[in-house]
């Protein structure tokens, strides 16, 4: 299986890749680390089942280098941008070269589904990026590719895995989560052939569920 992991310097990137190289279930993985500074990953340059690229989002012509030829890819950072420019540069590099499953990170409480006073207060603190957030969403929705949204909920570093997952017609349950507990739904997705298609998920510690504030 050829995986893409595009802004692969991200924390949540680096945990993913790091069990994807060492877990023996992921043993036949190819993986292509796309990156702005590769330097970043120059620990990782000479192993043998990674590739590693220079590439930026909001350039058709990298992206495209990027994606030809995976099965699968995984952008590890939110779409901020006004017009959609690295969403765009996605969806277009996949249909030019007919891959067709990915999964892309987004925020909590672009369908206004997170309940109570912590959602009042994500979304005070969401706003300034949420229409580009949501039109993210929007534009993979309706791009035909196999996508999964990945709703991510305020980051923390705890070590442990514990979350709950939900759809895109349901309640967030929760409002902080580890980052650990990402990674593992990520790779959950990459071995899961059925789970997630054509879906939005939000996941979260479900022992945060009906608190106010994010959890650090």
């Amino acid at each position: 299986m050829k995986i893409a992991i595009i802004a692969a310097g991200g924390r949540i990137a680096q945990l993913v890749t790091e069990r994807l190289l060492t877990e023996d279930r992921f043993a036949d993985v190819a993986l292509t680390l796309a990156i702005r500074h590769p330097d970043q990953l120059k620990h990782l340059a000479n192993h043998p089942r990674v590739t590693i690229v220079k590439a930026d989002l909001n350039d058709l012509t990298s992206v495209t280098s990027v994606v030809a030829g995976q099965d699968l890819i995984f952008v590890a950072v939110v779409d901020h941008d006004a017009q959609n420019v690295p969403t765009r540069n996605v969806i277009a590099a996949m249909q030019a070269h007919q891959v067709d499953r990915i999964i892309y990170t987004n925020i909590l409480g672009i369908y206004d589904e997170v309940p109570g006073e912590f959602g009042r207060w994500n979304l005070s603190m969401v706003a300034p990026g949420l229409a580009a957030a949501q039109n993210s969403d929007h534009l993979l929705a309706t791009s035909g590719l196999n996508y999964t949204t990945l709703r991510l909920p305020w980051l923390n570093d705890r070590d442990e895995i514990h979350y709950v997952v939900t759809h895109r017609d349901e309640p967030y349950i929760g409002v902080s989560g580890s980052r650990q507990s990402v990674a593992d739904l990520v790779l959950e997705l990459i071995t899961t052939p059925d789970m997630g298609n054509f879906d939005s998920l939000g996941l979260a510690d479900p022992a945060t569920a009906g608190l106010d504030r994010p959890v650090y």
